[in-house]
């Protein structure tokens, strides 16, 4: 197992959410954390719950030119973690413009693409990526059909770029509901509502909290030995 201390980790994606939490755990074992995030506010904020000698880069990751440069500043690194997206917006087909769907993809889709392409020079040869999809590829439900989409096409890059890539190591986490920013588009109410119901199905009788799935991304950048490989933590949503 890899010892973090030292290691130079950027996530994109990190001032709030899975990356701030997974961020703050990579830190206190030591490692040197680059957070990623469009807003220089949120920026700010996230650096100071992190260590001191974090720092932290405002970056449109739909912006080419802008992935680009952010990796010829950070130089040499040991890995990369995405974990960046929108708030979730549930519709069916019929509902959804061509414009949004396609839109839908800019961020989770295409920004990760870039940020593997632009990143993946500057990896150490014993670095890695880590991805993120959602359970949504496996089990979706009604107005889901672009949730699914990307969650799938995400987990098939993931193997793509494992091969590709070799032998920086590329993995993917799949999580299931998670208590973070991107049910944002939801009222508290219906929030907590949804996450009190769909927790009572679950073996676990619980929603998921970042700090879970932020365990199982620094347990992908420590193991040296897995490469192409979809996590799911959903607390059993897949059984149920």
């Amino acid at each position: 197992m890899e010892n973090l201390k030292g290691k130079k980790v950027v996530i994109i994606g990190g001032s709030s959410g899975i990356g701030l939490a997974t961020a703050k755990s990579i830190a206190s074992k030591g490692g040197n954390v680059i957070i990623v995030s469009s807003n220089q506010g949120r920026i700010d904020k996230a650096l100071q719950e992190i260590a001191a000698e974090s720092t932290g880069y405002a970056v449109d990751v739909t912006n080419e030119i802008e992935v680009k440069n952010l990796f010829e500043k950070v130089g040499s690194f040991d890995h990369l973690i995405f974990t960046a997206g929108e708030n979730l917006i549930l519709s069916n087909v019929e509902d959804t413009t061509l414009e949004d769907a396609r839109n839908y993809f800019n961020i989770r889709y295409w920004g990760a693409f870039a940020a593997v392409k632009y990143a993946a020079p500057f990896i150490n040869s014993k670095g890695s990526i880590v991805l993120t999809s959602g359970i949504a590829s496996n089990r979706p439900n009604k107005g889901w059909a672009l949730g699914a989409s990307i969650c799938a096409a995400m987990e098939g890059f993931t193997r793509a770029m494992a091969m590709e890539l070799a032998p920086i190591r590329v993995n993917i986490v799949s999580p299931g509901v998670v208590k973070t920013e991107l049910w944002g588009s939801m009222s508290e109410s219906d929030r907590e509502a949804m996450y009190a119901n769909i927790g009572n199905t679950l073996p676990v009788k619980r929603v998921g909290e970042a700090e879970d799935i932020a365990k199982t991304f620094l347990y992908l950048l420590e193991q040296e030995y897995g490469t192409g490989q979809t996590l799911i933590i959903d607390g059993g949503t897949s059984l149920v």
